[in-house]
Parts: structure tokens; sequence; C-alpha cells
């Protein structure tokens, strides 16, 4: 493997900064759109020898000191009891929401049963890029992903989960141990099979108040977190007030969205690595643009422990010459 994404993953000084970037695989590449219209979303996951081949679109066009599994967080829902599908233009549906206490799983399946199909494409992924880029596994957060277990669907502010909890505050913290547990176990389970860092999103958690996430969230994110083997990124917009509540996570890395200014969030977090975390729109400019950005952000983020990406994924409508400035930008630093 590459080491430099798990150099700078650790805290060390790199010669540059790795760069990946977050939804890397598939949508804004016309290759990858020419592949879904033999294979819908879920035929795509759950298929390795595609999902392998999505994944490694951008890496035959960019070369990043990263490959990102193609997968989706809902995954782990399905050993929970859940089933979900894709629909156009309203993104994931989750059959069978959570409507009351009795709802909330108990128990999961063997996620190596459940979900073989992921460890079957990071062991592709590993045989056929493992010796010449880092791989990187990831897992929906805990919050994030109850959030569509009891709405059903994408929300606004998640106000059906937070209504849950409001009604049902054992049943709320129930839930979230749950799956926390499987998340726990589908981290681990992708190392196994050759993840060298691991990324948790729980993408929608900064929607709860501060005494809120410190209460409910914090402990399990550092649970899942210092249980795994290789270094972790943990991402969680709009917490640009509360760095330090990430930090006491345990995350190895913590992934920064566009909100934060990455010199405040050097001084915030002392030595701790951080991702990010250019302003995914910024990408819509030339690509003089983007690399003058995209420069700012690696000088103020310094030469120890960064990783640069967005401050959330990458568009379907990005156009390609600005991926590659973005990339070839970072490529080009000279320490």
């Amino acid at each position: 493997m590459s080491e430099l994404l798990v150099r700078a993953a650790r805290g060390e000084r790199t010669e540059r900064p790795p760069v990946w970037l977050m939804r890397q695989a598939g949508r804004h590449l016309p290759e990858y759109r020419e592949l879904r219209e033999e294979y819908d979303f879920l035929e795509a996951v759950t298929t390795p020898e595609i999902a392998a081949e999505i994944t490694l679109q951008p890496w035959d066009r960019y070369r990043p000191d990263g490959v990102v599994m193609f997968s989706d967080i809902l995954t782990i829902l399905e050993p929970l009891g859940f089933d979900y599908h894709i629909e156009s233009g309203t993104g994931p549906v989750v059959e069978s929401p959570i409507a009351d206490p009795g709802d909330v799983p108990q128990a999961y399946a063997p996620i190596q049963e459940s979900l073989d199909y992921v460890g079957e494409l990071l062991d592709r992924l590993d045989t056929q890029v493992g010796e010449e880029t880092g791989i990187i596994g990831f897992a929906g957060g805990p919050f994030t992903l109850a959030s569509y277990a009891v709405a059903g669907r994408p929300t606004r502010n998640h106000y059906p989960l937070r209504q849950f909890k409001a009604r049902h505050p054992e049943a709320f913290a129930d839930l979230l141990s749950i799956v926390a547990d499987a998340v726990r176990e589908f981290l681990s389970y992708q190392v196994d099979h050759g993840a060298d860092v691991v990324q948790l999103f729980d993408t929608y958690a900064g929607v709860l108040p501060p005494a809120a996430y410190r209460e409910f969230i914090q402990p399990l994110h550092r649970e899942i977190l210092t249980d795994i083997d290789v270094p972790t990124i943990l991402f969680v917009r709009n917490m640009g007030g509360r760095l330090d509540q990430l930090a006491a996570t345990g995350a190895d890395v913590v992934s920064l969205d566009w909100t934060v200014e990455m010199d405040t969030a050097r001084e915030q977090l002392g030595d701790r690595p951080v991702q990010g975390n250019l302003d995914p729109s910024v990408l819509f400019a030339g690509p003089e643009t983007v690399r003058e950005r995209t420069r700012e952000v690696i000088e103020a983020a310094g030469d120890q422990g960064h990783i640069l990406n967005l401050g959330h994924g990458v568009h379907q409508d990005t156009p390609i010459e600005s991926v590659e400035a973005f990339v070839e930008t970072a490529k080009s630093i000279e320490r």
C-alpha cells in the first residue's frame, strides 16, 4: 500500500498531503453513468465485481492516494432487519420504518454473512491496487442510520427521529446502541478484508444540541472508533463550534465540513490530524481557481497530519477538469 494516507492519518509530517474525495466513486464520471444504465444502484453495490469496477474508475482517472469502496451507508441496516431501496429523485427509502419502541431491533444477523459482498469487494480491491494506494472503508454512524430507520427516508432537520427521542428516550438510546454495535463489527470486518483506513459518516448528528450529542452520540462514537485497528476518520456536519466534541470521540482524524476555517480548526484541535475541507461548490469554478483555493487549504492546514479532501461529497455535475486540478494540486506540493 501507499503509506502516505496512513501516515497523515497518524499525524505524521508528510512530503505532501494525501488526497481523495468523498463520494469519489462514481456520480460525476461518464463511465459510471454508462455502467449504471446496466445496473441499478443496489445491484451495483451488492455485486462485488461491478462495485470494484466503479471504485477503480476514479483511480484510473486521477490516481488519488486512497480508493474508497463503492457502497452505501445503509447497507448495515440489512443485518438489523431493515430492507431499503433507492427512489430516483428522493434517495433511499427504508421499508417498514420504526413506528414505536416495539419496532427497535434487539439483535442483528452475522455481518460476515449478511454483508459478505462488502468483504469480497475489499478483497478484490486489496488484490488489484492494495500495493499502490490506500483502501478506504466506511460506515454510517448511529444517529444518521437511526434517522433513516425511523423516518424511512431523508428528512429535513430529522424531526421524526428527534420526536422519537422526545417521546421514547429509552427506546431511542436502545436503537442507537444496537446500531452502534453493528457498525463497530462492520468496520472491524472491513479491516479484516483489507481496509487501511475507515471513515465513520455520522453526517446528521450535528443537528442535536451539544448536550444531547455529548450524552447520546459521543460515547457511541468513542466505542466504535477506539475498537478499530487502523486509522479512523469521523465526519459530522455542522460541528464548527464543537470540534472539541469530535476530538473527544477518540477518532484519529477529524473530517471538517466547509463551514470551518482550516486555520481555526488547527488552533482548536492542536496536533489532532484533520481531513478536508474545500467547499465542493468551488469545483464548479475554473481549474485555476480550484488550484488557488486548494493551495489555500493546504497552506492553512500545515505539513503534518492533513488529508486533503472536500468539506462534503462531490456533486454529480462536477466538471472532471476541476477534480483533476484539485488532485494535481496536492500532488504538486513539495516539502
